[in-house]
């Protein structure tokens, strides 16, 4: 699957699918940015069931502030609408092939559990 670009209008509607969601924040002028691209696209052709997706934080400032990017590149992983992974910093090709793997091991039952868990603590 190719990587797609996400948009204010798109995000929600795209991380809250079932499944996994991969989303690169970045910029043009970003160098680390541009080195994790190619490691990021190669992902999104090996995994196929696994949504790939740029935010471009120039265009799409909003989000940038609705999820506290402070750095980029910035990666989450969201896995059936729930942010599981938010780290900011390039990964290299292991690291996220590994970051994948562990994603779809999660199991998401015992996640909801969790969440709700600290939701009624808090």
């Amino acid at each position: 699957m190719a990587t797609v670009n996400l948009t204010t209008d798109t995000f929600d509607e795209t991380v809250s699918k079932d499944g996994i969601v991969l989303v690169d924040f970045w910029a043009d002028w970003c160098g680390p940015c541009k080195r994790f691209a190619p490691i990021f696209e190669k992902s999104s052709e090996e995994h196929g069931d696994v949504v790939h997706a740029k935010v471009d934080t120039e265009a799409h400032q909003e989000l940038s502030i609705k999820y506290g990017i402070t750095a980029i590149p910035t990666l989450m992983a969201f896995r059936d609408g729930i942010m599981v992974f938010n780290q900011a910093g390039a990964l290299p090709g292991p690291a996220l092939e590994q970051l994948v793997g562990a994603v779809e091991g999660l199991d998401m039952e015992e996640v909801r559990q969790k969440i709700a868990e600290h939701e009624s603590n808090a």
